[in-house]
């Protein structure tokens, strides 16, 4: 489709537990915004407690899309995640409003940032099925030092305790015969972005992480585990696997005690915000940065229309 003005995007990144929620929805309360989720936890059903998902009240009237759109067992790829905020972010301003990507994926993130082509990619379950063997013979380690191997740059963008990632990467190139990191090529990004990162010091944001952790397991976090175990959800899905859903299934399953399982999530957690500051760098230059302050969302609200009214100019 031919643009010969590329329409604007806001877009809002930073940390798990900064802030990030609350910011947009105040943002785009007052901008006519419709908030275009950019978080792979919150796209499955049933999984609200342990990913922090907005309730109704807390999205105040807002339209948030990409929320609760599969079962815990369905592949949504980052081809199919994509696909679809293109066509959402496409309609929101057809309908004359202004959409906001909101959240802290990285890949999803710069998927559309920098207009990744990524070619379709269907599951060859039969291959993964033998890589997931393989990651058991050799454990985890050893299979991402394979990775490493055949292609450098994913095994660096991708956590050796992450199975899943791995093996889906070595997949890819097994079936394409192309470097996983080579398939994600840069292209131009076919909006016109405003990208607002929202930070707070560290030791503050491992305090509110913690602080949040306990509020989950308070309202019910491991309930929320056992209902989707009940429900037939299998412990080994993907899904299954995110920070918080795992600790408590070994919990549940006598692997280790309550209080080991609160102390891993919290510290795992931790280690996924350093991860999470590879994929939005302090010195990115697309990224204005902000503190987290008593003034932000003022300070955000006139930095936000005068770009806007710039680009309008």
């Amino acid at each position: 489709m031919m643009r010969t003005k590329k329409k604007p995007l806001v877009v809002i990144v930073g940390p798990t537990a900064v802030g990030k929620t609350l910011i947009s929805i105040e943002l785009a309360q007052c901008m006519k915004g419709e908030i275009v989720s950019a978080d792979s936890r919150l796209l499955f059903r049933g999984m609200d407690i342990g990913t922090a998902k907005p309730t109704k009240e807390e999205m105040r009237g807002v339209p948030h899309y990409l929320i609760d759109v599969a079962d815990p067992n369905e592949d949504w790829s980052l081809a199919v995640y994509q696909r679809e905020a293109y066509s959402i972010i496409d309609e929101i301003h057809e309908r004359g409003n202004q959409p906001f990507l909101v959240g802290g994926t990285g890949q999803y993130i710069r998927s559309i940032l920098e207009g990744w082509r990524i070619p379709p990619q269907s599951p060859d379950f039969q291959l993964r099925d033998v890589l997931n063997h393989w990651a058991d013979e050799i454990g985890a380690e050893a299979l991402h030092e394979r990775l490493r191997c055949l292609d450098p740059d994913a095994a660096n963008k991708i956590d050796y305790r992450n199975k899943r990632r791995t093996v889906r990467a070595l997949e890819v190139i097994f079936k394409t015969g192309h470097r996983f990191s080579e398939l994600r090529r840069k292209q131009t990004c076919i909006y016109d972005p405003i990208v607002f990162g929202i930070n707070r010091p560290r030791e503050v944001l491992y305090e509110r992480i913690d602080q949040r952790i306990e509020q989950m397991l308070d309202a019910g976090w491991v309930g929320e585990v056992q209902r989707l175990m009940a429900q037939g959800y299998s412990p080994e899905l993907p899904t299954m696997s995110a920070i918080g859903y795992r600790e408590i299934i070994q919990y549940l399953k006598n692997e280790i005690t309550y209080k080991e399982a609160v102390i891993l999530i919290k510290r795992n957690t931790r280690v996924f915000v350093r991860r999470q500051a590879n994929w939005f760098k302090p010195d990115d230059p697309r990224i204005t940065w902000f503190e987290v302050s008593d003034e932000l969302k003022d300070l955000l609200e006139s930095t936000l229309r005068r770009r806007l009214n710039e680009k309008n100019e």
